[in-house]
């Protein structure tokens, strides 16, 4: 099977989009906004990543009230404190890029019709802790609607600052979930591309992004291969069976286990998924402090804890499987701030210790071939990192 590599590792987690009320409405005279903006999320948290770089992502609904057609022209990130510095411009391709339909899909072109709504991704980095704004704020350029006459007029060009987002400078530390070497960040932040960064489901009544921040870890053996011999058996790539640990303490609040592992290299009938087979058999911890920890598509019969167990920091919550929503065996993993898998939204994290042991190559295909050319000679310790995507790392 050949496939470009980013979206190898597959599950049905479909991209949807929600318009949320507005928040962070600035003080001032009222002015007429035809294209309503909001941040998804009222806040986020800056993270450190393995690049060195700050990075903060969030996303913004951007919603056409009126009947004329409107047409995004420009999008500025600015800081909150200082409205004249601007941290990013999109306009053109590069908004066009970052622009999503209600399916998830990329959007063809800027316009969004009357009623219409899209979601813009927003991924910053920052050289250091000290640029990081308290606040920011959004100014819209659109062709739009002048007037709150309720026929299609002339569309003019408007120009607004709204929809602000705090970013809070504490995140979250954790151990890892996972043990030993050579384990890769697959479908990661941040970027445009892979299975999490734009995925949204609706549930419960609203649209969570639960995966913002999630990842999808798969593991080279010794000869820098993510499966040997047959690639249909579980049992050949190796990854299968790893142990799952928590990381942190907690109290375990969900556990999935009845599903067989998915036979590598094909998806399940789409019509059998449901919001608990999924992302396969799972645990779900509470962390405390409004944080769980999600672990996804473990092996059937391998999860030794139950609801309302306590457990430690490193504890083995089962094995790494291939059951769910997937093509190849991997953990999938994140932090949301609610009990619900789906139903809630992702947040992001830094891991207390790792070793940072090379990059895997965007351009690989497919599942098998050996890429130990991607190791670093010398794997570098770090400490309070995200791992970004395609990041190899020990633990």
């Amino acid at each position: 099977m050949a496939l470009s590599f980013v979206p190898l590792v597959k599950h049905a987690l479909i991209s949807l989009l929600l318009v949320l009320p507005a928040m962070g409405q600035e003080p001032g005279p009222d002015q007429f906004t035809p294209v309503l903006v909001s941040p998804l999320t009222g806040s986020t948290q800056p993270f450190l990543g393995t690049d060195g770089k700050y990075h903060v992502d969030y996303e913004l609904v951007v919603t056409n009230a009126k009947p004329t057609p409107a047409t995004l022209k420009k999008i500025d990130v600015l800081d909150a404190g200082k409205p004249s510095a601007v941290i990013a411009a999109y306009q053109g391709d590069t908004l066009l890029s970052r622009l999503r339909t209600m399916a998830g899909a990329p959007a063809n072109n800027p316009e969004v019709e009357f009623n219409g709504t899209r979601l813009f991704l927003i991924d910053l980095t920052f050289d250091s802790r000290a640029e990081i704004p308290a606040r920011l704020q959004h100014r819209l350029d659109v062709l739009a609607a002048p007037t709150p006459a309720p026929v299609p007029v002339t569309p003019v060009a408007l120009s607004y600052t709204r929809a602000a987002i705090d970013l809070h400078q504490k995140v979250l530390e954790i151990g890892p979930p996972l043990r030993g070497e050579r384990w890769v960040a697959l479908n990661g932040c941040c970027g445009l591309s892979g299975a999490h960064r734009g995925s949204g489901q609706p549930v419960n009544g609203g649209m969570y992004f639960g995966q913002r921040f999630a990842m999808d870890w798969m593991r080279l053996d010794e000869g820098g291969r993510l499966v040997h011999g047959d690639a249909a058996d579980v049992r050949n790539f190796a990854a299968y069976d790893a142990d799952v640990l928590a990381v942190a303490d907690g109290t375990v609040v969900s556990v999935f286990d009845t599903l067989d592992d998915q036979p590598p290299g094909k998806l399940p009938d789409v019509s059998t998924i449901t919001l608990a087979s999924v992302t396969g058999n799972h645990v779900v911890l509470d962390l405390g402090g409004g944080v769980y920890a999600f672990y996804g598509h473990m092996r059937k019969k391998s999860i030794p804890v139950a609801v309302g167990e306590r457990v430690k920091r490193g504890q083995l919550l089962g094995k790494l499987g291939n059951s769910g929503n997937t093509s190849a065996p991997h953990l999938h993993f994140h932090l949301v701030d609610g009990p619900s898998v789906l139903g809630s939204n992702g947040i992001p994290y830094v891991i207390d210790s790792f070793a940072f042991a090379g990059r895997f190559p965007a351009e690989a295909e497919g599942l098998e071939g050996s890429w130990s050319h991607a190791l670093f000679p010398d794997a570098k310790p770090r400490h309070g990192e995200f791992p970004l995507d395609l990041d190899i790392v020990n633990f």
